[in-house]
C-alpha cells in the first residue's frame, strides 16, 4: 500500500534541492529516505521523475508516493539485563547508558525490546506492535534508568492510561552547565520537532505543551546537579527545557554548547524513580535506581575540580 502526496513547492523552498525539500516537510522522511524514493521514481514533476539533486522552484506540483513501510519483528536476544521487580503482568528495568529501547532505523538489535523478548519469552503485550512489544514509554539511549515494561495488553493499557493522566510518574536526576540560580523552578514551554535540524527537537510556537519542575540538589561551581520530575512526556524533554534555559545537560551531544568540556560520553542524566498503580492490585508501587557508575564518578571528579576534598 502507497501513500500519497502532493506537494506545492513554497517561496522559501526556491532553489532547496528536491531530497532536502522533502526531507524537511515529510516528518517521516529521513534525507536518506527521501533519496531513495527519487532514484527508485517515486517522486515526479509534470508527470516525469525527479532527481534527488534537482533543484526546485515556487509552484512546482511535487506527487509522491510513499511505500508503507513493513519491518521484521524484532528477535530475541540474550542481552543481560537488570530487573528491579518482575511479575505476570509488567516488569521493571534499570535500564544502561548507551542502550536503545527498541529497534529502529540504525539501531536493528541489541535493544532494550531484544533482551526483553529473551528474557520474558513470548509473554510480552502486543500493543505496541512487533518492534515494541511490552514498551509503555521510552528514555533516551544514552539516559540511564528505570522504565516499565507490560507483559500483558491488559497492563499495558493500563499502564498508557497513568501515563496519559500522570499518575505514572518519574523523576530524574542530571548534572547540567553553569550555576542555576533558582534553588527550584518549572519550565512550561511546548516542544515540537526543530524546523532547522530534523534530529533535534526544540521549543516551538506550534509545539505540544511540556512542563518539566527542577529542583537544585547541588551546586559545583561550573555544574549543578538537580531533580527533576515530569509533568509531560515529550522526546528530550528534559534536554530541550534545561537548553531552553541555559544550562544543558553536561555532556549532552545535540543540545549542549561547543563550550562544554565535561568530557562525557552522553549526556548525564539519570532516571532514578517510577511510581504507578499496579493494573492488577490497585497498589500503588515505586522503585528507585541507584546512580550508575559513570555519573557518580563525575560527581566526583566536578567536586574535586570545585575545591571539594
Amino acid at each position: 500500500m502507497m501513500k500519497h502526496y502532493s506537494l506545492t513547492v513554497e517561496e522559501n523552498g526556491a532553489g532547496e534541492r528536491a531530497d532536502s525539500y522533502l526531507a524537511g516537510r515529510l516528518p517521516e522522511l529521513s534525507r536518506s529516505a527521501a533519496q531513495r524514493l527519487l532514484d527508485e521514481g517515486l517522486v515526479t514533476l509534470g508527470g516525469k521523475a525527479v532527481k534527488k539533486n534537482a533543484r526546485l522552484e515556487p509552484g512546482d506540483v511535487l506527487e509522491v508516493d510513499v511505500p508503507e513501510a513493513r519491518p521484521a519483528a524484532a528477535e530475541a536476544e540474550d542481552i543481560p539485563i537488570e530487573v528491579i521487580y518482575e511479575d505476570a503482568s509488567l516488569i521493571v528495568v534499570n535500564k544502561p547508558r548507551g542502550m536503545v529501547v527498541h529497534p529502529a532505523a540504525g539501531n536493528p538489535d541489541g535493544t532494550l525490546v531484544n533482551a526483553l523478548l529473551h528474557h520474558c519469552g513470548d509473554t510480552l503485550s502486543g500493543v505496541g506492535g512487533e518492534l515494541r512489544p511490552g514498551i509503555v514509554h521510552r528514555i533516551d539511549k544514552d539516559t540511564s534508568g528505570l522504565l516499565v515494561a507490560a507483559k500483558t495488553d491488559e497492563a499495558h493499557r493500563c499502564l498508557s492510561a497513568q501515563l496519559k493522566d500522570r499518575t505514572l510518574s518519574r523523576t530524574y536526576e542530571a548534572v547540567v552547565l553553569g550555576n542555576i540560580r533558582d534553588d527550584s523552578g518549572t519550565v512550561d514551554a511546548p516542544i515540537g520537532r526543530n524546523p532547522k535540524d530534523r534530529k533535534k527537537m526544540a521549543v516551538t510556537a506550534g509545539g505540544r505543551a511540556a512542563r518539566t519542575h527542577y529542583r537544585v540538589i547541588k551546586r559545583f561551581g561550573k555544574y549543578t546537579y538537580i531533580e527533576c520530575r515530569l509533568e509531560s512526556g515529550r522526546t528530550h524533554q528534559i534536554r530541550v527545557h534545561m537548553a531552553y534555559i541555559g544550562h544543558s545537560v553536561a555532556g549532552d551531544p545535540l543540545y549542549a554548547p561547543k563550550t562544554d568540556k565535561s568530557r562525557l560520553e552522553g549526556q548525564c542524566l539519570h532516571a532514578k524513580s517510577i511510581k504507578f498503580i499496579h493494573p492488577d492490585t490497585g497498589k500503588e508501587m515505586s522503585f528507585t535506581a541507584p546512580l550508575p557508575e559513570y555519573f557518580e564518578e563525575f560527581l566526583n571528579r566536578i567536586g574535586r575540580e570545585n575545591g571539594e576534598v
